[in-house]
């Protein structure tokens, strides 16, 4: 598993001018694009659904001095390779995450995500005992629906997307004006999306093969409900972070802190799904308290 330089770095290099910006290669042949920036202990970044890497633009550079930050685009996402015929359930991300952090020789790690990313970030620790220390998981995507809970255009557009056959075409479809609508749904103050990151959410969309990619991570959500089995096997210490206006349920939020004991529970106000756009100071605070832990 050779690293391999000169990935898609045009947007990226907007915010993140220094740093390494590259691919690795997982047993597949799968190319996996991520952002190694910043100096200290390893810190791994996992990203939400439908974005990429990028979407902690805003969080990392409040943190290059206290970690070595590796964000990573997952498979089929960002600019990794989109693969014929991979899967893009949970165990299939786990497994890339797990892949690459072994391929890096990463050790003594913080893996944090959002969203899919934190759902995945728990499930992977099961897997890296040592060489993860703590997971920060900040709003977990483990619930019946989704992204679909996001608003009425998001229901619409998610539940389209999810049957057998007309999802393709809907996914193909895409555009700004509806992909906008759908991620403004994650945030309770929606002018926190930046039109930039959005347009680049969209040229990532026209890539070859990219509609199936985000019809397939649409439609995984019964394997994230799922992943939450391996909740109660996790490890490692826990950090379990809660926007007040996250798509989950109160409910929901405290069954998952029930399978984590001893996990510290922070709760955001004034937050909705996507905390790294919405409060990147504070979710960077986050970041920042483990680092002496």
């Amino acid at each position: 598993m050779g690293a391999q330089a000169q990935p898609h770095a045009e947007y990226t290099r907007t915010w993140a001018p220094s740093g390494e910006i590259a691919y690795t290669t997982l047993v597949d042949g799968t190319r996996l694009r991520y952002l190694k920036t910043g100096s200290g202990p390893p810190l791994i970044l996992l990203h939400t659904v439908r974005t990429q890497l990028d979407h902690f633009q805003l969080v990392i550079p409040r943190v290059l001095d206290a970690f070595t930050v590796y964000a990573i685009d997952f498979p089929g996402m960002g600019w990794s390779d989109v693969t014929p015929g991979a899967s893009y359930t949970e165990p299939a991300l786990r497994s890339a995450v797990v892949e690459f952090v072994e391929a890096m020789d990463i050790t003594d790690a913080t893996l944090a995500g959002e969203s899919m990313g934190a759902t995945v970030a728990l499930t992977a620790s099961t897997e890296l005992e040592d060489r993860v220390r703590r997971t920060v998981a900040v709003n977990p995507y483990d619930y019946a629906g989704g992204v679909g809970r996001a608003n009425r255009v998001a229901s619409t557009y998610i539940g389209g997307a999810r049957i057998p056959a007309i999802g393709s075409v809907v996914t193909r479809m895409e555009n700004a004006p509806v992909l906008g609508i759908v991620l403004r749904g994650g945030l309770l103050d929606g002018h926190k999306l930046p039109d930039h990151y959005l347009a680049e959410l969209r040229r990532v969309g026209r890539r070859p093969g990219y509609a199936r990619v985000a019809r397939a991570v649409f439609c995984n959500i019964d394997s994230m409900v799922a992943a939450r089995d391996f909740y109660a096997r996790v490890n490692v210490p826990v950090t379990l972070v809660y926007g007040d206006h996250d798509w989950s349920q109160v409910p929901e939020r405290e069954s998952n802190h029930a399978l984590l004991p001893g996990a510290q529970r922070i709760d955001l106000d004034d937050t909705g799904h996507f905390a790294a756009l919405e409060q990147p100071a504070r979710f960077a605070e986050i970041l920042l308290a483990t680092a002496d832990t």
